[in-house]
């Protein structure tokens, strides 16, 4: 395997990892957010369930095993009422878009394009829980963690 591919395959990995994260996470968020916003965490965890698929078949289709999903994760912060989900599906996009960052670096093509697609639309998501932007989505974020693989 040449390094350019198992470079774009450690970055689909990684981004399958962050898919499952997210998606536990919209868990936590979708059993804390108040009514009003519900259907929009709704929306966000079928988007993730959709895009941590399409991850799980591109990395068959390098050859590789696809990473697994862990039973739980770890949350950046309790989440004891509708405030803190938001701010917690706030954090989860912004920690995917950092993945999906680097899934833009390490591919080219049309896995380039897609993955450009879900940093975009991770960076809307988080605009939309957050109030407000940042300049570099998937980049600024990561400056205040502490690594960029996501823990919730």
């Amino acid at each position: 395997m040449s390094e350019a591919k198992k470079q774009r395959l450690r970055a689909l990995q990684a981004a399958l990892a962050a898919e499952h994260a997210a998606v536990y996470g919209y868990g936590v968020v979708g059993g804390r957010i108040r009514e009003g916003r519900r259907a929009e965490a709704r929306a966000a965890y079928d988007a993730h369930r959709a895009r941590r698929d399409a991850l799980a078949r591109e990395v068959r289709d390098l050859g590789a095993e696809p990473a697994a999903a862990s039973a739980a994760y770890a949350l950046p912060f309790p989440v004891p009422d509708s405030a803190a989900a938001v701010r917690l599906a706030a954090e989860l996009e912004d920690r995917v878009a950092g993945v999906y960052s680097d899934l833009v670096r390490a591919a080219e093509g049309e896995l380039r394009g897609t993955a450009a697609e879900a940093l975009r639309e991770a960076a809307v998501r988080a605009v939309r829980w957050r109030g407000e932007s940042v300049a570099f989505p998937g980049l600024a974020e990561r400056a205040g963690t502490a690594s960029a693989t996501p823990t919730a």
